[in-house]
């Protein structure tokens, strides 16, 4: 799967029937597309959950942690990935943002409430 897609397999014996695979950018210090790249994987991630039906679909801080995105960017750019996809979603009416840790969850809550 490329940077910046998505793809779905089974979910084997975890409680949800499908996994959505998104491969977000490494950072590489923004002049290399990586704003782009990773509203493209949250997009494409949500794109997935339509195709299978989804009405609800989960996504971490995509590259937030190993690819080393920086954490408030990357919460801007996958909120307003998330709200863009919302008004033409027909079967999912649900996107979670699961998040680690207290840094992370403050990060994406001060992107949701930015105008």
């Amino acid at each position: 799967c490329a940077v910046g897609q998505a793809v779905v397999t089974r979910a084997g014996k975890l409680k949800a029937k499908w996994v959505i695979h998104a491969v977000g950018p490494v950072w590489k210090g923004g002049n290399y597309g990586e704003e782009m790249l990773l509203a493209s994987a949250v997009l494409q991630a949500l794109r997935r959950g339509e195709d299978i039906g989804a009405t609800s679909v989960a996504l971490p801080a995509i590259s937030t942690g190993v690819f080393g995105f920086p954490l408030q960017m990357a919460a801007e750019i996958s909120i307003a990935a998330a709200r863009s996809f919302a008004p033409t979603a027909e079967y999912v009416q649900r996107i979670v943002f699961c998040l680690l840790d207290d840094k992370t969850h403050e990060a994406f809550e001060a992107a949701l409430h930015k105008e």
